[in-house]
């Protein structure tokens, strides 16, 4: 089952490492013509870092595209993010990156001193409009050729940020235990593979700003 990840200085440490990886990334992207952001999930700004059991930890960031004009296909451009990324990684002493379905996942690693517990960074490819978020993914057939890519509109992302204001303070400590009920909630549910940790925190605030609005609580 998850649960909040208590150690304060492992976090900052192996925050501050894979923090600094994407804005390499972000910055590395710049001479392939893409203008990017990086945005936290979950997230660690707002103590929700999560681990199961005993288990790795996972950082996930979501590489916002900004502008990326030149990359007509969803393939060409995760390639090339992933190529500058693995770039980054073989720069920093880290090992390639993995294409999943729905992100780059480097493999994991973990500090020879302190604290032993492996992490690793997940980052999805997302761009913005007024409909919300939508991510990009690579579905997966076993041959190459028939491999699909689309982007994903993820379900009321749309003001994201207004809803997280008028939650805090007051409103917060629902947040965070609804969203952690959420990863358990589909941890239990072995065929779904469908909910990262940001889709499951959306859930959560719009839940809990819907309650707010309704007076539920």
């Amino acid at each position: 089952m998850y649960h909040w990840v208590e150690d304060k200085d492992f976090l900052k440490r192996a925050y501050g490492d894979c923090s600094d990886l994407v804005n390499q990334l972000v910055q590395k992207l710049k001479s392939y013509g893409i203008e990017a952001r990086m945005n936290v999930v979950g997230s660690k700004n707002r103590n929700m870092i999560t681990q199961n059991a005993d288990g790795p930890i996972d950082f996930d960031f979501n590489l916002l595209i900004v502008n990326s004009d030149e990359f007509t296909t969803g393939a060409a451009l995760k390639n090339v993010v992933k190529d500058a990324f693995n770039e980054v990684l073989s720069e920093n002493g880290w090992d390639d990156c993995d294409d999943s379905t729905s992100a780059l996942t480097t493999k994991q690693m973990y500090f020879k001193k302190g604290n032993r517990t492996p992490f690793s960074i997940d980052v999805c490819i997302v761009k913005q409009d007024s409909l919300g978020l939508h991510r990009l993914i690579h579905q997966k057939t076993g041959f190459v050729a028939m491999d699909q890519w689309y982007w994903n509109q993820i379900p009321n992302s749309q003001d994201l940020r207004q809803k997280e204001d008028v939650l805090k303070p007051d409103y917060w400590p629902v947040v965070r235990e609804t969203y952690l009920q959420k990863k358990n909630m589909y941890l239990r549910r072995p065929y779904d593979n469908d909910h990262p940790s940001f889709k499951c925190y959306i859930e959560a605030v719009n839940e809990v700003y819907d309650k707010v609005r309704w007076g539920a609580i």
